[in-house]
């Protein structure tokens, strides 16, 4: 018989009076979330024959906290009958309240042993959730991931033997995922470890995704881009990955409002009744109209935290790939980005997915290959470039100047003052690279900002960086930096950095979660790791990696 909770509940946005809960269910149903006497109830849509509801809850006071349960057509499914964590919980906002905020990036979902913790090192988010339940650290009020919550591209054992009941893995895309059905194995084996699953369950949490959650190197480049199209897998991939992503993790990222206006969800309020509404074929029309023009759908969103914004921002699907207009953003992002960076906060956080001020000495080599690749110096330095650029993931804001320098330009404006009060910091919380570090812009003031410009990465949550890089990317925090900055500097077609930076803190290469947390005008950030104590696999210790006050 199928368990009619399949996964969740997972605790998604939540503001002053308002919060999301989403689950998958074994079939047709509705779903209800009860606290106390009140209840908010959902019927389930249904995608590529698998089953989910996004429960709206509303009318709950600022600032109060709320135990709730679960229940699937009257039954109670959450939290279970023997359950060894808290009471889940809806933890509403409250704009005199100092914001926490928990970040991190590049989880892996593999066994949780001594095996695998040798291979991936300890999972960081799971070692929280049991420092949360335990009371060893304060409660955030959310959690940010920031790409990579999946990996369709780098699979484990437990997900090629599922493959491996539906296909041969001799066949393409062999042990990469193929469609929606596999996506929804793997977020399957990403949310339903114990301690993950109640931590998602009471702690709310916003999501982007990266480059893993649909393909390495996903757009690269424009001949990555014609190079991938060119296979027989990749259009089923790519409408698989987006529509698994819209359902597990975006529509969990938007408020009610947002909710209502977005097209897909508001077939849902128009087909309101006893049957279900079956978002397949919309959702990849979608999708596949998004692969085309990224301007028909956005995956950007904001969100209020209490004293502070948070501005979600997709580095990945709305990227413009021709070579003679190659941007990060699309214009109508670009567009939208602007109107969200104002002041009048007292602080501003942007979440992407790749760092935005990498270190120094990676961000010359970036764009010394953005100029090389796009064949500036001759057709045979291009071809080598754009091998290099995807061999080693030469990708980031660096490599989209154009980009890069309109963005700077948007943060300086709020910096200056010139979009509102400025924010005491304009922070940038970010992922992917695999290691953790913080990054300054040099003496802002007198650039005109009133706003610290900050860099701060955590990366990953739990899938390290060979050591044998490691040399490497400390030396472009460091060593690397005067001899990067003296070759780029030799090309006009490299602009020198209008507002330099540096490498402050780190980097360090811990599994790990990080916490931002407001003090005053400042800002307290704590990196954590789990590490294993006398062999107990099964309950590692959380460990304080580094802090960073700015």
């Amino acid at each position: 018989m199928t368990d009619p909770l399949v996964l969740g509940p997972l605790l998604r946005h939540v503001g002053e009076t308002t919060a999301s809960v989403w689950v998958q269910t074994g079939g047709t149903a509705t779903v209800t979330v009860r606290s106390g006497e009140r209840s908010w109830s959902a019927r389930t849509f249904v995608v590529e024959g698998f089953h989910f509801a996004l429960v709206l809850v509303d009318g709950l006071t600022a600032g109060e906290s709320y135990e709730y349960i679960v229940e699937i057509d009257g039954a109670q499914v959450w939290p279970p009958a023997e359950c060894e964590y808290p009471a889940p919980r809806i933890t509403t906002l409250v704009k005199d309240r100092p914001t926490r905020l928990a970040f991190g990036s590049c989880r892996t979902s593999v066994p949780h042993d001594a095996e695998h913790h040798g291979s991936h090192g300890v999972d960081a988010l799971r070692t929280y959730a049991m420092a949360l339940a335990d009371g060893e650290v304060e409660w955030p009020d959310a959690i940010a991931f920031l790409g990579d919550q999946v990996y369709a591209d780098e699979t484990s054992e437990e997900m090629r033997e599922f493959i491996g009941t539906r296909r041969s893995l001799d066949e393409p895309p062999g042990e990469e995922l193929k469609d929606f059905t596999e996506y929804a194995h793997l977020y399957a084996l990403a949310w339903s470890e114990p301690a993950n699953r109640w931590l998602l369950s009471t702690l709310p949490s916003s999501m982007i995704f990266d480059d893993h959650d649909i393909r390495d190197d996903w757009n690269t480049s424009w001949t990555w881009h014609e190079e991938i199209n060119e296979t027989q897998w990749w259009h089923e991939r790519l409408v698989g990955g987006l529509t698994a992503y819209w359902v597990y993790q975006h529509i969990g990222n938007l408020d009610h409002d947002a909710l209502a206006a977005d097209e897909i969800w508001s077939l849902l309020a128009a087909g309101a009744g006893d049957s279900e509404v079956d978002l397949t074929a919309p959702l990849r029309d979608l999708v596949e109209r998004n692969d085309r023009h990224p301007e028909v759908y956005r995956w950007s969103y904001t969100l209020e935290l209490g004293d502070c914004r948070l501005v979600v921002l997709d580095s990945r699907a709305a990227r413009v790939l021709e070579p003679e207009a190659r941007h990060m953003l699309d214009p109508a992002e670009l567009e939208w980005l602007a109107e969200q960076l104002t002041g009048d906060v007292d602080h501003l956080f942007v979440g992407t997915s790749l760092p935005f001020l990498l270190p120094p000495g990676l961000h010359d080599l970036e764009a010394i290959n953005e100029v090389l690749a796009a064949g500036r110096f001759g057709g045979l330095p291009a071809k080598g470039a754009e091998r290099v650029r995807q061999i080693i993931d030469l990708e980031h804001w660096a490599a989209f100047q154009s980009g890069f320098q309109e963005v700077f330009e948007l943060v300086m404006e709020v910096a200056r003052g010139t979009k509102g009060d400025p924010p005491a910091t304009v922070t940038f919380l970010s992922g992917d690279v695999h290691n953790s570090y913080v990054a300054e812009v040099i003496d802002a003031e007198q650039h005109g900002a009133g706003s610290r410009i900050v860099q701060a990465v955590c990366s990953p949550i739990r899938n390290p960086m060979p050591k044998g890089l490691r040399v490497a990317m400390s030396g472009f925090s460091r060593s690397l930096v005067r001899p990067m900055r003296w070759v780029a500097s030799r090309s006009r077609r490299i602009p020198d950095p209008a507002y330099p930076w540096r490498v402050t803190h780190g980097p360090w290469f811990d599994n790990n979660l990080a916490v931002v947390e407001v003090r005053g005008d400042g800002l307290h950030l704590s990196w954590y790791a789990g590490e294993v104590v006398d062999d107990d696999h099964d309950h590692p210790r959380l460990r304080e990696v580094s802090t960073v006050d700015v």
